[in-house]
């Protein structure tokens, strides 16, 4: 039996999020220093490390619905969904801290190495990630609340990019040079003397050493905010029962049949197009064409601050506006004004933050309702259907997140190969320079106008959605 209206708690809520911290933990690890790391410091080439990203997945689209449908015929005291979480925190830590170890191969030798880790890696990612989204389509049935739940996700989400992208150079440095040793000695007015004497963007440390260090740490945060997601959630929302077993079969004709499901998946992947390519360049930009590298880490803070914001203010402009004409308007908006940096040159830092700002606030804002628009497609196909598949239903989501991300890391090795790019090489910087220009303005922006055209045939407007839950949550009282 389903409780039909049950606000969540604030506890639940940050339960909840932390799930999203941990995941970013290694998506934005992934999505912003996996090419550098690759290319830069285990020595593969921009072209190979594309491939690899795209080929990798490419695959996750088969596994993301595989898992989807494992997720939905799970049984066990725990419910369906969040009982993956706690079985696939440990082997995600540490195939994270494996994907960024640095083994003495060849260039044959890493490049395998390269594609075994990051493959497991990705599978794990889908058994934790596609169950983690659709728990959020069953723990509460009241379209509204989940979006202030997708909002507190969010904030998760960002917080764990803000450690990531924020702390992750800084760190790499620390764990990479004598700073390591105070620390480790306990030696801390030593450690700090030289942190604040240390140029971050001249000092020489032992990149390999402090990656594989970072993401041991990284690998520790993320297993003990699962463990606090799976204890401090619940699932509630049920497939009515008198419609409640369902064949793959009938699952797959309610999916490929739900045009606001299909319309999401492509719009999905092309946003996260777009974010993945914003993420994965910023390095680059900030070292190659604005000269200051460490700055870097300062502008991802400041745009994941802007997210976070974006995150919370995201649940009163949709219930104003419904999700789909803030979907819509957000898309305009990011693209514009992330456009607008191609006409900023490598002094104008000031205007480069101020218009990455902009367009983040508007970014962040999509992975927000995108989730929440899930939770109502996967109700759009109960009423229609009369059956419910929440975990296929949020495939979607992580599949879009992995195979845009992919993508997004072919795209990045492709243009940056055209312009002749090679992270061994400092002569082949001055020729890249333009590729890089139109990574981080121009080109993320061909995604995100796709996107709008999709979305405008978007047909769950606030008002059906409104009607479609109360026949729902009627129908539930009836079973009751």
């Amino acid at each position: 039996m389903s409780e039909v209206v049950k606000k969540l708690s604030v506890k639940e809520k940050i339960g909840y999020a932390l799930g999203d911290t941990a995941a970013n933990l290694a998506w934005r690890s992934l999505t912003t220093f996996l090419m550098v790391f690759y290319t830069d410091v285990f020595g593969i080439t921009a072209a190979a490390a594309g491939l690899l990203l795209l080929i990798t997945r490419l695959s996750d689209g088969i596994t993301d619905v595989v898992m989807g449908m494992v997720a939905d015929r799970t049984k066990s005291k725990y419910g369906k969904f969040r009982p993956w979480i706690l079985w696939t925190l440990v082997p995600f830590g540490v195939l994270l801290a494996l994907t960024f170890s640095t083994p003495d191969f060849g260039p044959t030798g890493k490049i395998v190495y390269a594609y075994f880790t990051y493959i497991l890696l990705t599978l794990v990612y889908t058994a934790n990630n596609v169950p983690y989204s659709a728990l959020m389509g069953v723990m509460t049935p009241d379209h509204k609340e989940r979006t202030a739940l997708s909002s507190y996700r969010f904030v998760g989400a960002y917080l764990g990019g803000l450690i990531t992208q924020g702390f992750l150079l800084y760190l790499v440095v620390i764990f990479g040079t004598e700073m390591l040793d105070y620390l480790l000695s306990l030696d801390f007015s030593s450690f700090f003397e030289m942190f604040r004497n240390t140029d971050f963007d001249t000092v020489e440390f032992d990149r390999k050493r402090g990656y594989q260090i970072t993401m041991y740490l990284f690998a520790g945060l993320l297993m003990i905010f699962l463990f606090l997601t799976f204890r401090w959630t619940r699932e509630r929302v049920r497939p009515m029962q008198s419609n409640s077993v369902s064949t793959i079969k009938e699952d797959f004709k309610d999916l490929v049949n739900n045009k606001a499901w299909v319309l999401l998946l492509c719009a999905g992947f092309l946003f996260v197009v777009f974010n993945s390519i914003k993420q994965g360049v910023t390095v680059y930009y900030f070292n190659h064409y604005v000269g200051q590298s460490t700055l870097a880490a300062t502008y991802m803070i400041v745009l994941l601050v802007v997210s976070m914001i974006a995150a919370l203010t995201t649940t009163p402009m949709a219930n104003f506006l419904g999700k789909k004409t803030l979907f819509l308007s957000v898309l305009v908006f990011a693209t514009v004004t992330n456009a607008v940096i191609y006409f900023l040159g490598p002094d104008d830092v000031t205007w480069i933050f101020i218009f990455g700002l902009l367009s983040e606030y508007g970014a962040g804002i999509l992975p927000v309702l995108y989730f929440a628009m899930l939770a109502d497609s996967a109700d759009y196909s109960e009423w229609k259907n009369g059956r419910r598949a929440t975990g296929l239903v949020y495939s979607a989501g992580t599949f879009a997140m992995k195979f845009g991300g992919g993508v997004a890391g072919a795209v990045i090795g492709f243009v940056l190969s055209v312009y002749g790019y090679d992270g061994q090489d400092p002569s082949t910087i001055e020729g890249a320079r333009e590729g890089i220009r139109f990574l981080m303005s121009w080109i993320p922006g061909i995604f995100t106008t796709i996107a709008f055209v999709a979305m405008v045939f978007y047909p769950l407007s606030q008002e059906k959605l409104t009607v479609l839950q109360k026949e729902l949550n009627q129908r539930r009282e009836e079973e009751s």
